[in-house]
């Protein structure tokens, strides 16, 4: 059963706001983990203490608790499950940790840089394989008068005086739970902690000017467009001497005019004529990886696939690339010669096939029979029925 909150604080269960912030200070301050070192159970009692307060420190919450006990606490607080991180707890209530523990305040330092964006323009098959592209952007670089300082040759910045070098002043409050401590960017020294006498003049004090800076981006093999690249530390320097921002290179490739890209693999069409389809030929066809010979097999109908193994787009992990489909489109001619029509026509004619302007065996008429001197199975039905 869950200890009574009154009993965990040491105070009656009459105690007035200030006697309750008394006694939770002081129990804190005994049971905080830091002051019992080596006790497993030291943590546990102080958020059980912690909650104990927060409970009894709120009038609703205290209420309800008297009324019901710690079953009154399920419906409006879910149950007395609090989390709490115990170094904050005295940053919140105390304004630090008088144990040496938890966080201790440090000097912020130069903020970093701004980052910066650009974009790049490939082609399709520098995408593909890849390419080292130089480009220029404008950034701010370290000042080189004072070498990044802000000061002014001889001199040298000094520890802000409003701040301490902290680069946040901090500001006490009382609250319900006690002193709330807030932190706020220091108004002199900017957040940066420090403070200059006498500025860089060429700088003006910032430690950084816009300079245009020449940069090659290496572009790995297999990317497309919408991918981007990030040069770490090739944005802008932070103010006196503070790291550099990211420069963020946003990639955007160009379409092809014969290849169309899917994932790691390529498609392209390969144009044959009606002839080479139907009798085979090999036709030359230039790949991104040079002139090859592609063998299209006698009787290849519209749209066949020639695959081709590895001529497709390198995989990102590496391993090897992806394939280029080769999609066959036969190519009817418009126009033809005389001579031409007419071999034409003796082709269908041998194969049974009726054309425009050609002349094909009348069947109804049992030309085969008289071919082949046998009367066929329709001539003899017919025979029969008319006996």
């Amino acid at each position: 059963m869950p200890a009574d909150y009154y009993e965990l604080l040491g105070v009656s269960s009459d105690v007035t706001e200030n006697d309750l912030k008394r006694a939770y200070r002081r129990k804190a301050r005994e049971h905080h983990p830091d002051a019992n070192p080596g006790d497993a159970g030291a943590e546990a009692r102080f958020k059980e203490i912690s909650e104990a307060y927060a409970v009894l420190a709120d009038p609703e919450a205290r209420a309800r608790y008297d009324r019901f006990g710690h079953e009154g606490l399920r419906g409006g607080m879910g149950g007395p499950a609090f989390d709490f991180d115990l170094s904050d707890i005295f940053e919140s209530f105390f304004g630090g940790n008088p144990f040496g523990g938890g966080r201790s305040r440090r000097r912020s330092g130069p903020p970093r840089g701004d980052d910066h964006e650009t974009v790049v323009d490939l082609d399709f098959d520098e995408a593909v394989f890849g390419v080292d592209r130089p480009i220029e952007v404008r950034v701010l670089v370290s000042c080189a008068d004072c070498d990044g300082s802000g000061a002014a040759e001889g001199t040298s910045p000094t520890i802000c005086s409003a701040c301490e070098g902290l680069g946040q002043v901090r500001q006490v409050r009382q609250s319900l739970l006690g002193q709330m401590v807030t932190a706020a960017p220091c108004a002199r020294c900017r957040g940066i902690g420090e403070e200059i006498a006498d500025p860089c003049r060429s700088c003006r004090g910032e430690g950084r000017q816009p300079e245009q800076v020449s940069l090659v981006v290496r572009v790995p093999p297999g990317v497309d467009s919408g991918a981007t690249l990030r040069l770490g530390g090739r944005g802008s320097a932070g103010p006196r001497g503070g790291p550099a921002g990211d420069l963020y290179v946003h990639l955007r490739v160009a379409e092809s005019d014969v290849f169309v890209r899917q994932g790691d693999s390529l498609v392209a069409e390969l144009p044959v004529t009606m002839l080479q389809a139907a009798l085979g030929a090999s036709v030359p066809f230039n790949t991104l990886d040079g002139l090859q010979e592609l063998v299209v097999k006698a009787g290849t109908q519209p749209n066949d696939t020639i695959r081709l193994s590895g001529l497709g787009v390198p995989r990102a992990n590496g391993r090897g690339r992806g394939d280029l489909h080769v999609v066959v489109r036969v190519d009817i001619p418009k126009k033809l010669s005389k001579s031409e029509a007419a071999k034409l026509r003796e082709v269908a004619s041998e194969r049974g096939e009726q054309v425009e302007g050609g002349t094909a065996p009348n069947r109804a008429e049992g030309s085969r029979d008289d071919l082949d001197g046998q009367e066929s199975p329709q001539r003899r039905r017919k025979r029969r029925q008319r006996q």
